[in-house]
């Protein structure tokens, strides 16, 4: 299982970011309204920075970070006190200093953090004991049935794994799989929104 004391796990940079916005694809057929969703992307967060943004709506929240340079994730479980930061975060490239150490991150919290830069192994401070990685990490190991297992038990709901399979490999996104995934679905345009935000691929007339 990935975790802060297993970062090997972690795929590097450009297959999470797939994978990011993978999810975040189906969290948005699967939930139009975005204060229920789970996993969201901005594209845009800031100039050349992209962010996935994970709520358990229970105080738990996980954001990862995009640049050019690399990429780092900060976690915080609700279920486990922080660490000290200046421990979990030691040697952070200071390209993501603003980051971690600006807000909304530290008014969030830390209970992990890891990084890679250059595409290089991933990295972590000085890790807790407990600190809730392994849950919250899970989603990353690139397995489509952990999406769709999460997925059954948080939406009630069963996503078709040839859907969830296309949008793992970045494929345009139609409106039968939009369908296939939510047959009640009616927010084209909120979704048109959504996916201009996460930066993906919509073939509307398909």
């Amino acid at each position: 299982m990935i975790s802060s004391k297993n970062v090997n796990g972690l795929p590097d940079k450009d297959q999470l970011r797939k994978i990011c916005k993978a999810i975040s694809v189906l969290d948005a057929i699967l939930s139009p309204e975005w204060e229920f969703r789970y996993y969201s992307y901005n594209s845009g967060w800031d100039e050349k920075e992209e962010v996935l943004e994970m709520r358990d709506g229970e105080g738990s929240h996980m954001l990862v970070l995009f640049r050019p340079e690399g990429c780092v994730i900060n976690g915080f479980s609700n279920d486990y006190q922080p660490g000290l930061k200046q421990e979990l975060t030691k040697d952070l490239p200071l390209i993501f200093h603003n980051f971690i150490f600006g807000e909304p991150v530290k008014s969030i919290g830390t209970t992990f953090c890891m990084w890679t830069i250059e595409n290089k192994k991933w990295q972590t401070g000085n890790v807790s004991e407990e600190d809730g990685s392994e849950e919250m990490l899970a989603v990353f190991d690139g397995k489509i049935s952990t999406y769709i297992n999460w997925a059954a038990e948080y939406f009630e709901t069963d996503v078709p794994e040839d859907v969830a399979t296309k949008l793992y490999e970045g494929l345009p996104l139609t409106k039968s799989m939009v369908l296939s995934v939510n047959s009640d679905f009616e927010e084209w345009d909120q979704l048109q929104s959504d996916l201009e935000e996460i930066d993906y691929i919509y073939e509307q007339n398909k």
